[in-house]
């Protein structure tokens, strides 16, 4: 399927003396940067009930996508120069927050090469991640030291364990945070894949009312949360 939406969960599990958990329902989708479906509910830089717009990732100016993706890999010796897939919420009624966007990057004939998980904070600040994909890999498993500040309540000392199944049926990204003393944040997004349609969107639009606002709400209330139950913000200067 070339473009998907996936229906599904995410979850988060915070470790250690003063634990914390919650889960809620999203979609995703799954498009080609190059060849985003023209439907009449999905606007590709334009306005629609959902819209994919260029300027709501990688430099953020508007323009096309594959050029900021190709900089990301050049910058880590990786070379994919095939299809481009992006992983993301869409906007609806013209709002979105991604916290994680992915790209999968397939080389000139058509293996996964490298994985670019772009990751935002509530700041306005982005960072990407690179990934190489070796032959043969089913699932992928990587660590990444952190670059970039996301939650309060996590300091810079800290890495990022990545697991994660190329996308097709099934959409199955788990995300273990670490500090020097231990597993502190498990991230997990599951999903289940149909072909992208008008029909599919509008099934979504009315299963997931106001998910922009949800997602964005659930940030900060769970940090409130977490702040009432006695977690201290950590010091988010770079490592």
């Amino acid at each position: 399927m070339t473009a998907t939406i996936y229906r599904g969960r995410v979850m988060h599990r915070r470790h250690g003396a003063i634990r914390h958990r919650f889960t809620y329902r999203v979609f995703t989708l799954l498009l080609d940067i190059d060849a985003v479906p023209r439907l009449r509910l999905l606007g590709h830089n334009r306005r629609a009930l959902f819209s994919f717009n260029d300027a709501d990732h990688g430099p953020r100016d508007g323009t096309p996508l594959r050029p900021w993706v190709e900089r990301q890999l050049g910058a880590a010796g990786v070379e994919a120069t095939g299809r481009i897939r992006i992983l993301c919420f869409p906007r609806v009624l013209g709002f979105v927050f991604n916290p994680l966007t992915i790209y999968w990057c397939d080389d000139r004939v058509g293996r996964l090469a490298a994985v670019v998980c772009e990751v935002r904070n509530t700041f306005g600040g982005l960072h990407a991640y690179v990934m190489p994909v070796e032959a043969g890999d089913d699932t992928i498993v990587r660590s990444v030291e952190k670059r970039f500040p996301v939650s309060p309540f996590i300091g810079m000392s800290a890495r990022y364990d990545f697991r994660m199944r190329p996308p097709d049926e099934r959409l199955s990204v788990a995300i273990d945070e670490h500090e020097p003393d231990g597993r502190v944040l498990t991230a997990v997004m599951t999903g289940q894949g149909a072909p992208l349609t008008d029909r599919a969107l509008l099934a979504a639009f009315f299963a997931y009312p106001l998910m922009t606002l949800k997602v964005i709400g659930a940030i900060h209330w769970q940090a409130l949360r977490l702040w009432l139950k006695g977690v201290s913000p950590q010091r988010q200067a770079s490592p």
